[in-house]
């Protein structure tokens, strides 16, 4: 009976990719006095303690803002339609897709997860109070919060042999920064950053001075990293993919976009380049720009308009030229990094 019983076990393992591991349970971290959401609610970030030596730093999505009607405190749980903005929105609910750690084929499933839930509607960048109007003044106060959260793993994951920074949608903006601040706390790592579905983001002059400078105050909140003698308000947001990696070279960079997902940072990229069908050309333009610029960055674009990723099951099942995206992966943190991946052709249905 006894092998009769590990036998069923081995086959529901090998038809499913399960294995004995636990589900992903979080740990709530309260940070400092000065973190805090838009709303001036408390600020947490939450922990799953696994491998100490290999970490996953997460940067969820969640919208963003930039004006009193899409910064406005609406809706319920401290989340509207345009992004999140209190506290009661910051718990991860996430079991599924690279949050199921009982899954064999999941890469990340033996890591440590830092996991910085956004309420700021600055893509983790800002550090100012911005009076929209009379009755509502928003704390963009994201960079602070995601300090708070690297001074943790820095703290509590001092002999990390490999930290993997990645950002969601509008997290991942700010991804290859925070893989410069990583590698800086943790030099003896090894710092991958993979940002996710945002390769559309713009580098317009009037976008970055507006939003990112004015109203977010990124620019003035940004590393003082010396390259190339370009102030912060001159990066724009491709460039903090060179300027990171030409700040640390040690980086490994790399990023995820469905060619045609029109919500992906769908308020950013309606407001610069309007057509969702130009968008893969605008994803292939920045990533040529970005490594002119002097970066190595690894790519996976896959067809169609999904939007949805880390939080699904379809994260095991992309495949794009005969390469599964996990393979990938798997392949980008445990080895020499892959060679780019891109659909062709790459319809908007895919």
């Amino acid at each position: 009976m006894k092998t009769r019983c590990l036998l069923v076990v081995a086959l529901v393992v090998a038809l499913t990719g399960c294995t004995a591991r636990k589900p992903l349970e979080w740990e709530r971290v309260e940070a400092a006095a000065d973190c805090r959401c838009a709303d001036g609610s408390p600020f947490s970030f939450w922990e799953r303690r696994a491998d100490p030596t290999r970490v996953v730093f997460f940067l969820n999505g969640g919208g963003v803002c930039w004006d009193a009607t899409a910064c406005a405190f609406t809706g319920e749980h401290g989340e509207s339609d345009f992004y999140d903005w209190g506290s009661g929105a910051a718990e991860p609910e996430n079991r599924h897709g690279l949050f199921d750690v009982t899954r064999r084929a999941n890469p990340f499933a033996d890591y440590s997860f830092v996991y910085v839930s956004p309420c700021t509607g600055d893509a983790h960048l800002g550090n100012v109070s911005q009076p929209y109007s009379p009755a509502l003044t928003v704390r963009h106060n994201g960079l602070v919060n995601g300090t708070a959260a690297l001074e943790h793993l820095a703290a509590h994951y001092p002999n990390a042999k490999q930290v993997v920074v990645i950002g969601k949608t509008a997290g991942s903006v700010a991804a290859p920064l925070y893989g410069g601040l990583v590698a800086d706390r943790l030099p003896r790592a090894k710092v991958v950053v993979l940002g996710a579905q945002s390769g559309a983001w713009p580098d317009d002059p009037g976008f970055n001075a507006e939003v990112l400078g004015t109203r977010w105050g990124a620019h003035a909140a940004a590393p003082r990293w010396a390259v190339d003698g370009l102030t912060a308000a001159q990066w724009g947001v491709p460039r903090f993919w060179s300027q990171a990696a030409r700040h640390n070279p040690r980086l490994v960079l790399a990023r995820f976009d469905f060619a045609f997902d029109p919500h992906a940072a769908s308020e950013v990229t309606r407001r610069v380049h309007g057509d969702p069908t130009k968008l893969l050309a605008v994803i292939d333009g920045n990533e040529a720009a970005i490594e002119a610029a002097g970066a190595r960055l690894h790519s996976y674009t896959a067809p169609g308009n999904r939007h949805g990723l880390f939080e699904f099951d379809r994260f095991y099942t992309i495949k794009v030229k005969g390469v599964k995206l996990v393979d990938w992966l798997h392949t980008l943190v445990t080895d020499a990094p892959p060679k780019d991946v891109h659909c062709a052709p790459c319809g908007p249905t895919g």
